[in-house]
């Protein structure tokens, strides 16, 4: 990513409404879906400004990885984490088989290689360790913030799930989500395609009452989640298990 988004992500990554919701989504699949051991460790790949490492450790002693030295400084003031220097698919500086939880959150789509990404991850799991990933939806929705965080492709659910069952994998639940302002989202950046315009910026601040009401409908997708996997949406996760 371009380096000052690292410092835009770290002031707002705290209030913002779609990192709110989306750390409000991941907590409730986890706890639905994943039966986690009592002392579990997890493994962040990826941890960018240190945003989901409070969250993570809920769950048990988390460890991470970070490529840029400006966003792992910035995590490690987030709390006592080990974050160390790493990137995919080879530079993972942790004993093979050491964690119960990976988390690739919003990372697979940076990575030239995505497939041989997962087959690395593979190997630092433990037998029936957890995989969890979240990637942007649909290359039609390309656009300047695609291009601003330097990504590689968008994913549908037939793609992630097929290089996901060919890392060796299990997916436990894969379902679309930021679906309630999906036909909202798409019909601007469409019309800004058509009209040749500039992209909104979707990470700015906005008015606390507006960011409350979105943080509220966005994250109200949780609910939904633990019961059926959504159609569509913005985004994708997908939670498997590593296949023995």
């Amino acid at each position: 990513m371009k380096p000052h988004i690292y410092t835009q992500m770290a002031a707002m990554e705290t209030s913002h409404w779609w990192f709110v919701s989306r750390r409000r989504i991941l907590t409730e699949v986890l706890t639905t879906y994943a039966d986690l051991p009592s002392k579990c460790h997890i493994l962040e790949v990826g941890c960018g400004s240190g945003g989901n490492l409070s969250m993570l450790s809920e769950f048990g002693q988390v460890s991470a990885v970070e490529p840029n030295d400006d966003a792992r400084e910035l995590a490690s003031q987030k709390g006592d984490f080990e974050i160390r220097r790493g990137s995919l698919p080879h530079d993972i500086p942790f004993d093979p088989q050491t964690f119960d939880l990976i988390s690739a959150l919003d990372i697979l789509e940076h990575v030239p290689d995505d497939l041989n990404s997962l087959l690395s991850l593979r190997n630092f799991l433990r037998p029936k360790g957890w995989l969890l990933i979240t990637v942007p939806a649909f290359s039609f929705l390309w656009s300047t913030h695609d291009d601003d965080h330097h990504h590689k492709r968008r994913y549908n659910k037939t793609q992630l799930q097929r290089i996901v069952q060919e890392a060796g994998f299990s997916r436990v639940i894969v379902t679309y989500f930021n679906t309630l302002l999906f036909p909202l989202a798409v019909s601007i950046r469409l019309m800004k395609k058509i009209l040749g315009l500039n992209e909104l910026n979707e990470q700015m601040t906005l008015p606390a009452p507006m960011n409350e009401l979105l943080t509220c409908l966005f994250s109200s997708e949780r609910h939904f989640i633990r019961n059926w996997p959504l159609p569509v949406g913005l985004s994708l996760l997908l939670l498997a298990r590593r296949s023995s």
